[in-house]
């Protein structure tokens, strides 16, 4: 019975109030629209409700009909607002309770939802929707219709729109569910909408989302860019274009090709082509020049889609006895590994703190990264390629499975071939099945899929088993990388003399960030001497040497570049984060960051020493001291006395023991006999004020860009204090606050607020510009006892990214109800007789009904019950086009009349109050009149 008022909903007999625009109309450009503003959600999952009865339960498996929380008509008015990238594990308390590994942050499950504006004009265009990264399983609802499933925290998504997508006041819903109690990884993965949202609107013949494949090969002849794009069509019929590409870098255009293709109706085809460069400038760490391939699809001369891809001219290649070479060069990989991940934000870590990040590797001498265990996001990439890093690409999971394959294999290797810092694509990380018959065909087909997309970089894998079976993992890669194997390196060698050699993971020191007194584990303070590490591991001094001094081994990546949430160890609570880094979580510098200068850094001098020099009480007792230089001689001065000289040992550093004593404590540093660097540290007086230092002085006024400030306590000589723990309080003018660290790992302070603890002297604030900013940001600091401080930040204009239009929590009334015409008016709270599925018709707003064929009354009428804010507050009810003159009742009582006949807007007040209403609107018709709703009807606060 229900089935049939379904099926007429919407019947024939209804007049379109506007006419459809059919796939393959003329829209041009590419709009690319952030969807990061004013997101609704909910924290916790919201159960599917329970389906009864033969209407409901055919229902709900039609297209349209989701259910709960997924519906586009659920009631998400009181949900708080939040704005993208957002991390919602990062704002929970930490807690004993919760997992370790996550660094005892709830997860869980959440809810998101937004409504989206289309257009008249968008009608025909190709309608995208990218999402860079959920953590972790997401669902994703469009217009009610259920359109994704992903199940992993760290692919993109791109869902095609364009077949449910409504236009103009017809607003669209779109909802993600996200399933955090869901993990991959055993590190802290975050939670919900981490990274970036848009909307890309392209014309309905298209280049497909990451649809050039533009990496130039060093052949025989010359550098060639072999081209391929692939173009696809909404149209109705096969499109001929014309495929462009040019090649440019910051001198200009240097080449261009093009070739004809032909695009079938809703298929996709691949054009190909080439551009030649004879002299191309060659990108490297050290010099990392790029080039951009401008691919436009044309077609009469006009052009439909444009995109730009990067590009770098480079070679590389592997031996089995000399390591890796760069552009013909060798090049020892002086690589960290790292998470996506940083104090006060968690994994929503904005473009402006990646690139931060990034640069303090620089300054350390690291010319490689390992994305550990994961895909990075698009703008890590694209800073590795602008400030010079190679890039180990790893595949989260081990699965040669066609889901994930497809989902997640395939789409890294399509998304990040054209980007020159990739060097190597991995497959897997520590995986149990590596020494294993299974586990080699397993790597065998994922190297073939990689090999499918890009024959240009080695396929590897990081193995810490099963080096020396009959038949492993190994015998399917192209380099073998392998996790803490320093005692193995020569015996792997001599057993695989042909297959290159790299260490994928090594070192998993210890250290705390600013402590050098005694190990003490009831405490959980490990000092920054480098002379403790995991069983499995060596400090960062052992595990570098036995690197360097074996030319077979192209490299390594240490576990870690910076100190991350969750894992832990070797203590569990209160420790909340790992000490594995050599940057803590703020990217404060620890000793290994001298110490790896030291061994990595060759173009200028390098001169640090540790401990800090404020030890009262120890007067006379010994201090261990560590001077860590690149250059040929080092010596130390107490207090002027040359306590010291001695020859420099890069791999293991100068060491001497130095009785305390108050005052100054110089380290000097000789190349080829002329002293070339000084390097001291200081005995300060007690804290007197707060300094505040930015990574840069201004910002960019767009609401997106970040700046870490550094926070310190000084003495009256403005010297840092190192050991200064004071709390100190924020307030800040002309941007937001966003988050809050201080490296402590055992620290259990919230990250997000106004308030944090100095630790060993240094806490940080990450502060974010309001869009439109202009003038300042003004930072101040305030901690009892101490002077407070301010410091100001220009705000440059800048635009803010374009949003995609978006809308309120708005309640559509789609499905109603027509009465038979009477000749009187009828009760507006007439309603059909129980059972009576026929002689009342369904019909959906946005059209006008058929015309009367006597004079009379026509009742249309719909049930709701509007969001809890309206029944509390009261709200509006809106009919953008309503035709014919009529009044409007809820529940009997009348909200108000229209007098003339002619279509025109309603907007009419709907008092508070609870429970279902019945919204009626009561038509007067003359003979041929037409009336009715022709177009969105909607309750909204």
């Amino acid at each position: 019975m229900k089935r049939r008022t379904l099926l007429q909903a919407g019947a024939a007999g209804l007049t379109p109030a506007a006419s459809i625009t059919l796939a393959g109309a003329a829209h041009t450009g590419r709009e690319v629209l952030a969807l990061t503003q004013g997101w609704r959600f909910h924290d916790g999952d919201i159960p599917f409700p329970k389906i009864l009865g033969h209407g409901w339960t055919y229902g709900s498996a039609k297209a349209g009909n989701a259910q709960g929380a997924a519906a586009p008509d659920y009631d998400d008015s009181d949900w708080p607002l939040v704005n993208l990238p957002h991390d919602f594990a990062a704002s929970q308390p930490i807690e004993q309770a919760a997992n370790v590994a996550q660094g005892y942050r709830r997860r869980g499950m959440a809810w998101y939802r937004q409504s989206i504006r289309f257009e008249p004009e968008d009608r025909g265009r190709h309608l995208e929707l990218q999402i860079d990264g959920a953590a972790t399983h997401a669902t994703v609802w469009f217009n009610g219709t259920l359109v994704h499933h992903n199940f992993s925290g760290y692919n993109e998504m791109a869902i095609d729109l364009t077949p449910y997508a409504t236009f103009g006041d017809a607003l669209n819903t779109l909802v993600v569910r996200v399933d955090a109690v869901a993990m991959e990884g055993w590190w802290y993965e975050g939670a919900g909408l981490y990274r970036e949202v848009r909307i890309v609107k392209r014309a309905a013949t298209h280049i497909v989302t990451d649809g050039v494949f533009a990496h130039p090969v060093k052949r025989p002849e010359g550098w060639v860019i072999p081209i391929e794009v692939t173009v696809a069509t909404l149209a109705d019929k096969t499109q001929p274009v014309t495929v462009e590409c040019e090649l440019q870098d910051a001198r200009g255009s240097h080449a261009k090709a093009s070739v004809r293709a032909q695009v079938p109706l809703l298929r996709q085809a691949v054009a190909k082509l080439q551009i030649k460069h004879d002299k191309p400038e060659l990108w490297s760490p050290a010099s990392p020049h790029l080039y951009r391939v401008v691919t436009r699809v044309l077609q009469g001369g006009q052009v439909l889609d444009e995109t730009t891809t990067p590009c770098g001219f480079r070679t590389q290649h592997f031996d089995a006895d000399r390591g890796f070479f760069l552009n013909g060069q060798p090049l020892k990989i002086q690589g960290v590994c790292i998470h996506q991940d940083h104090a006060g934000v968690g994994v929503a870590v904005p473009p402006a703190l990646i690139d931060f990040r990034l640069r303090r590797l620089k300054e350390l001498g690291c010319n490689a990264i390992r994305a550990s265990h994961n895909a990075q996001d698009r703008a890590f990439m694209d800073a590795c390629d602008r400030l010079g890093f190679l890039v180990m690409a790893e595949n989260r999971l081990f699965n040669p499975s066609p889901q994930y394959v497809k989902q997640q294999l395939k789409w890294l290797v399509r998304r990040d071939r054209n980007h020159p810092c990739v060097f190597m694509w991995s497959v897997f990380n520590e995986e149990p099945m590596q020494g294993t018959e299974g586990g080699y065909e397993m790597v065998r087909r994922m190297r073939e899929v990689v090999r499918d997309l890009d024959t240009s970089r080695p396929v590897t894998a990081a193995m810490n088993d099963g080096l020396f079976t009959p038949l492993n993992v190994s015998h399917a890669l192209d380099v073998l990388g392998f996790n803490y194997q320093q005692d193995q390196y020569d015996a792997v060698h001599k057993a695989r003399p042909k297959l290159p050699l790299m260490s994928s993971e090594d070192t998993s020191a210890f250290m705390l960030r600013g402590y050098y007194g005694p190990r003490d584990d009831k405490r959980h303070l490990i000092p920054s001497y480098d002379d403790d590490a995991a069983d499995w591991g060596a400090t960062h001094r052992k595990a570098w040497k036995a690197i360097a001094e074996r030319p077979f081994i192209a490299g390594g990546f240490v576990w870690t570049g910076f100190d991350y949430h969750g894992e832990p160890t070797p203590y569990e609570w209160p420790s909340n984060s790992s000490v594995f880094g050599i940057m803590d979580l703020c990217g404060f510098e620890k000793t290994a960051f001298h110490i790896h200068q030291a061994q990595w850094v060759h173009d200028r001098p390098v001169l640090a020493l540790a401990p800090h020099w404020n030890w009262p009480g120890r007067e006379g007792q010994p201090v261990k001291v560590m001077v860590c230089s690149n250059l040929d001689e080092v010596g130390l001065e107490l207090n002027g006395r040359l306590l010291g000289r001695q020859s420099v040992d890069r791999w293991t550093m100068n060491h001497w023991q130095v009785p305390y004593e108050a005052g100054t404590l110089r380290a000097l540093g000789w190349k080829a006999g002329r002293l070339v660097a000084k390097a001291q540290v200081e005995t300060v007086g007690p804290p007197t004020a707060l300094r505040l230092v930015a990574d840069r002085s201004s910002l960019r006024g767009d609401g997106v860009d970040v700046v870490p400030v550094r926070v310190e306590a000084i003495d009256a000589q403005g010297r840092a204090h190192p050991l200064a723990s004071s709390m100190v309080q924020f307030r800040i003018e002309g941007g937001e606050i966003i988050g809050l660290g201080n490296g402590d790992s055992n620290s259990t302070e919230p990250e997000k607020g106004d308030r944090r603890s100095l630790f060993h002297g240094l806490a940080q604030v990450i502060v974010r510009s309001t869009a439109g900013g202009t003038g300042e940001l003004k930072l101040s600091a305030a901690a009892e006892g101490l002077q407070g401080t301010s410091i100001s930040l220009a705000l440059t204009p800048a635009a803010a990214p374009r949003q995609q239009a978006t809308g309120t929590s708005v309640q559509l009334l789609q499905w109603w109800q027509r009465a038979p015409q009477q000749a009187t008016a009828p009760d507006p709270q007439l309603q059909p007789p129980p059972q009576d599925m026929n002689s009342w018709q369904g019909f959906q707003a946005g059209g006008l009904l058929p015309a009367a064929t006597a004079p009379g009354y026509v009742l249309c009428a719909i049930n709701h019950t509007p969001y809890s804010r309206i029944r509390r507050e009261g709200g509006w009810v809106e009919a953008l086009s309503v035709t014919g003159r009529c009044e409007v009742y809820s529940n009997g009582t009348l909200l108000g009349r229209k007098t003339e006949a002619a279509s025109a807007p309603l907007r009419l007040r709907l008092p508070p109050g609870e429970g279902q209403r019945r919204l009626a609107f009561v038509f007067q018709v003359e003979a041929g009149e037409k009336v009715g709703l022709g177009g969105v009807v909607r309750v909204r606060v």
